[in-house]
């Protein structure tokens, strides 16, 4: 056996070489690192507004507001991710007959933007959204529910209107205790998006797992995982940076 031709095979392959430059392959990582940052994107700035929403309406002297939004906080954080994706695909067609190609949106052009997002896409935004919005809800409604009723009155009594009191004195304090569980949930969200891949999304996942598999080589999924992994290594590197500036605000 040539042992020296063998160990060249084996790099080749690992290195990707057999088929596809590695040059080419991270072009295409690329790629889908760019559908991945955009379901991210996306999903916090759909998500955390609504979360907040979801959480007053949680905390609602309204019993039944109050009710169903715990229902629906118990379905989100109840029932497999991957499994709302593909209910949201798809039950316009199944419940309502629609086709899925009918809810695309464009192409069109709306000034210099050309708009043209296929439905699978709008479907696993939407989904992300929402499943999320429900677990920053609870982050939300702990941290609001732990200031003491003393600064309530406190401010109150120095004349504070309800939205001041919420917004200069709470709010600040409330954001500082639920950072470090809002970063949790941040850095999980970087590694969710790999589940768009059951809607065929191109995003980096799916893009590595179809190299991968073209190419024989495990090294899509190497470059792919030390991608994620900077990513997350990015987000808490500057959850780090706000929880040292917010450092002023003591217990």
């Amino acid at each position: 056996m040539d042992i020296a031709g063998f160990i060249d095979g084996i790099g080749a392959n690992m290195l990707g070489m057999d088929g596809m430059t590695l040059s080419t392959m991270l072009g295409l990582l690329g790629q889908g690192l760019i559908v991945t940052g955009q379901i991210f994107v996306i999903t916090l700035v759909g998500s955390l507004p609504l979360g907040v929403v979801v959480a007053l309406c949680r905390m609602s002297k309204i019993k039944p507001l109050a009710w169903l939004t715990r229902a629906y906080i118990s379905f989100m954080r109840g029932t497999p991710l991957m499994l709302q994706l593909m209910a949201l695909m798809y039950f316009p067609y199944y419940l309502l007959g629609i086709k899925l190609g009918d809810l695309n949106i464009g192409p069109a052009d709306i000034g210099p933007v050309h708009i043209d997002v296929p439905w699978v896409m709008i479907a696993c935004c939407v989904g992300f959204i929402l499943n999320y919005a429900a677990y920053f809800a609870e982050i939300y409604r702990s941290g609001i529910q732990s200031i003491a009723q003393g600064q309530y009155e406190a401010a109150e009594v120095l004349g504070y209107s309800r939205s001041q009191t919420f917004m200069k004195i709470v709010l600040p304090q409330v954001i500082k205790r639920i950072l470090p569980a809002m970063g949790n949930e941040v850095i999980t969200l970087i590694k969710d998006t790999s589940l768009a891949f059951v809607l065929a999304i191109a995003e980096m996942f799916t893009v590595a797992k179809q190299i991968a598999a073209g190419q024989v080589s495990m090294l899509p999924f190497i470059i792919a995982a030390l991608v994620y992994w900077g990513f997350t290594i990015l987000v808490e590197f500057i959850l780090s940076r706000l929880e040292k500036r917010l450092d002023y605000y003591h217990d």
